[in-house]
């Protein structure tokens, strides 16, 4: 094993940059809280390091002044020691709950409904959090996510199985048939499955969601007809608005205010899906993440129904 030449010690750099900023060792000594002694000591190790002077000594009572050399080690140092001081507040955040970074994994229906009252709540507490979410539309990629520590925290679509997940019921969301509003079932209060089908599908690409809708559909003895897949939530609906045919939905992904549609219970009910906080072990979770849960339970509770199971 090779190894490289000695690298600067951070004292080496923080006895440079306060030399340079005062212009004696004398008031650097006296800025940093060392004797004169100590601070010639630190440049002449530098100086031993680099291989020549890093600052012209006049003597006297005359400041020192930086050679080429010197100069261009101070814009490094500064850099670096900036980035430390940088990095030591960061850390004293987290210990303190007080800040850091929060990466956060969800899905569309979760980014648009609970998403900005949780991270809202947590801003007020927490202002000087900086929080930012990866979008996926499976589990998988954002279980991975968490897995490499790319993010923090995991919402992920229920039912999951996986016993390596630290797993946080937040509550149920039901599976809801949405209808144009213009159209036979203008007075209705359910919708059977079958009836749903003569109407045209609106449904997302394969994937684990729109899997289990069709087998719970298959299972009521619908013959599915899709006329029309997007997977994003509000063309779905914009495509029922304007009669293009009906779509089943989590109700969390429905725009509920819509007085173009219909939002209806089915017959018979589709199992409703359960939305999961995954987190990593308590020993792994800053003051802020453990907040963060806090709050998104308590929007849970105020959002969604009642966890079953």
């Amino acid at each position: 094993m090779t190894f490289g030449p000695p690298r600067y010690d951070v004292r080496h750099l923080e006895a440079l940059r306060a030399v340079a900023e005062e212009g004696t060792f004398r008031g650097a000594a006296d800025v940093l809280g060392y004797s004169q002694a100590a601070i010639s000591q630190q440049i002449s190790g530098l100086e031993a390091l680099v291989g020549d002077r890093v600052f012209d000594r006049p003597g006297g009572p005359r400041a020192v002044i930086l050679t080429p050399l010197g100069r261009a080690l101070l814009r490094h140092a500064e850099v670096i020691l900036d980035r430390l001081d940088a990095a030591r507040d960061e850390v004293a955040d987290i210990a303190a709950g007080t800040g850091g970074r929060l990466s956060i994994g969800t899905f569309q229906s979760v980014s648009v409904e609970l998403l900005p009252d949780i991270v809202g709540r947590v801003r007020q507490e927490i202002p000087g959090l900086i929080m930012r979410a990866i979008e996926a539309g499976e589990n998988d990629p954002l279980i991975n996510y968490l897995a490499t520590g790319e993010i923090d925290i995991a919402f992920l679509a229920g039912p999951v199985h996986d016993a390596s997940l630290d797993l946080i019921n937040l509550g149920s969301d039901p599976f809801v048939a949405v209808v144009p509003r213009r159209g036979p079932y203008a007075k209705a209060t359910t919708i059977a499955l079958p009836d749903i089908s003569v109407l045209g599908l609106i449904g997302e690409h394969a994937g684990s969601s729109q899997s289990y809708i069709d087998q719970h559909m298959r299972d009521a003895g619908v013959t599915l007809r899709y006329v029309f897949r997007t997977n994003d939530n509000g063309a779905k609906q914009a495509m029922v608005r304007n009669g293009m045919g009906a779509a089943i939905m989590p109700q969390l992904a429905v725009d509920l205010s819509d007085p173009e549609v219909l939002v209806l219970p089915t017959e018979p009910v589709i199992p409703p899906r359960s939305i999961l906080m995954a987190m990593p072990p308590v020993t792994r979770r800053s003051p802020a993440m453990e907040r963060f849960g806090q709050i998104a339970r308590e929007v849970g509770a105020e959002r969604l129904d009642p966890p079953t199971g």
